[in-house]
């Protein structure tokens, strides 16, 4: 689990009053990723999946029959990486790989009775750990983090070169 940074105040850190991590953007954003998805992707591994996989099974429950390019950004990983991921997780019965019927050159991922059955019982409790994690902040902070991050995220998607 991460720890937050926080020092002493002095000249040589920040002139302005304050320390540039605690306060930077990104600093934050991956420090509440981090706390926040610690004790969820801990039941996760329990499962006998690693995280990545959490995030391939939770795509597919939504939109079964993704790509694999839709499903590495999906799940924060490298496609080469992902693809790996999905031979060891088609291996285990989780889910299969199929050509698609219109375009024989794309493959589309899809569960398994047992990778269903996985996803069904992981993302009620996704859900149940994001309403108590929203639940801590106070006032109206909980409801407008959701809103606010998607808007972030929607903003850098159109900005990406990509």
């Amino acid at each position: 689990m991460s720890q937050q940074i926080t020092e002493p105040v002095t000249e040589e850190n920040g002139a302005q009053g304050a320390a540039f991590v605690p306060d930077y953007l990104l600093y934050l954003l991956a420090a509440a990723s981090e706390a926040a998805s610690a004790q969820f992707h801990a039941k996760v591994r329990k499962m006998g999946l690693r995280v990545p996989e959490w995030r391939v099974l939770a795509c597919l429950a939504d939109q079964d029959g993704a790509m694999i390019t839709h499903l590495a950004r999906i799940a924060l990983a490298e496609q080469s990486r992902l693809t790996r991921i999905i031979a060891q997780m088609e291996q285990r019965g989780l889910l299969t790989r199929r050509n698609d019927p219109a375009d024989g050159r794309r493959v589309r991922v899809f569960l398994t009775d047992q990778g269903r059955d996985l996803a069904a019982t992981l993302v009620p409790q996704a859900r149940e750990h994001e309403t108590a994690l929203l639940e801590l902040l106070q006032g109206k902070e909980g409801a407008q983090l959701k809103p606010a991050l998607k808007s972030l995220l929607k903003v850098l998607e159109a900005s990406s070169p990509e």
